[in-house]
């Protein structure tokens, strides 16, 4: 059994201290946001996070990646469709990952252990879609999410080859919603998993009664859902655990909708519910959903009384 996090954890832009760091910023090249970084990584590593991520530090996870792809542009922070949705102008998270990489690396003196490191995070064309105005251009929603997915296929792919990341993960919360046309939406991630030499995961959150069945088709190696603050989806999974014997379950055992501690009883008592039901070598313990909005002790917390957890299974 491993550990992750969905992908944000608590953090704030930094001011230049430093003579160094004054100068850069002088000559407009100091990074506000790298500090935040370096913290979020080393608090998921202390905490016990095998699989960690960047912190999501940016920004919002839908302008982080638009404000890069042509055909869409930011109106008062909102995503609009504009044109033809081509593809990014740049590497978009990369340079992140590579330095948290660096990060990682030297928290364990060089050498990262099997089975640990980072993992690569973007936000899944259907949820970004949905989350946008189209003002021109596209008639459907359905034709602009086929267009970004062939967009973040570029991100996906310089992820997989630059960053060394243990896995990709594609968030999607909007397919909990009943608003999308799930086979576009498979269409999409197909297109994003076509010729990747990492595993893919898929995160979604919500309610998933309705959509479990479509969700378990998916071209997914790992799915990942929340639990903690969901418990019909506990049920979902044991009445259709045969559809999804052949991926492994990212398995949300920590509440973050909650600025709270979770106790640490209620999370072995779902933790052992979810090994009875698929096993603990099929289990990715996470929180629900990111921790951005949780104080930094409280996010700590959770995550060290769920690796706290982890430790009794590996």
């Amino acid at each position: 059994m491993k550990s992750t996090v969905v992908g944000s954890f608590p953090s704030e832009e930094s001011s230049p201290s430093s003579f160094k760091d004054k100068l850069s910023s002088a000559l407009g090249s100091y990074d506000p946001f790298k500090k935040a970084i370096k913290d979020s990584v080393i608090a998921q590593l202390d905490a016990g996070v095998d699989i960690v991520s960047d912190g999501q530090v940016r920004g919002d996870m839908v302008s982080i990646f638009t404000k890069y792809i042509p055909g869409m542009k930011l109106e008062d922070g909102n995503t609009v469709v504009v044109s033809k949705i081509r593809r990014p102008t740049q590497e978009i998270s990369v340079k992140d990952l590579k330095y948290a990489g660096s990060v990682v690396k030297d928290y364990y003196n060089g050498k990262i252990p099997e089975g640990k490191g980072i993992k690569g995070i973007i936000t899944g064309p259907t949820t970004i879609i949905h989350s946008s105005r189209i003002q021109s251009f596209y008639k459907n929603k359905e034709d602009a999410i086929i267009d970004l997915a062939h967009s973040l296929k570029f991100e996906v792919d310089a992820i997989a080859k630059k960053a060394n990341p243990v896995y990709i993960q594609v968030d999607e919360p909007f397919l909990s919603t009943g608003m999308v046309d799930m086979k576009v939406a498979k269409e999409a991630i197909d297109i994003l998993h076509e010729n990747l030499e990492v595993p893919l995961a898929m995160h979604v959150c919500g309610t998933l009664n309705e959509a479990f069945k479509d969700l378990a088709n998916f071209n997914v190696d790992i799915l990942d859902m929340e639990f903690a603050g969901n418990d019909v989806n506990l049920d979902v999974l044991e009445k259709n655990a045969d559809l999804v014997k052949n991926k492994k379950i990212g398995f949300g055992c920590v509440d973050s909708s909650v600025n709270e501690v979770d106790d640490i009883s209620d999370i072995d008592d779902l933790v052992s519910k979810a090994v009875d039901i698929v096993g603990k070598d099929n289990l990715l313990l996470d929180p629900d959903c990111g921790l951005r909005r949780a104080p930094k002790d409280v996010a700590f917390e959770k995550l060290r009384l769920m690796n706290q957890i982890k430790d009794k299974y590996s």
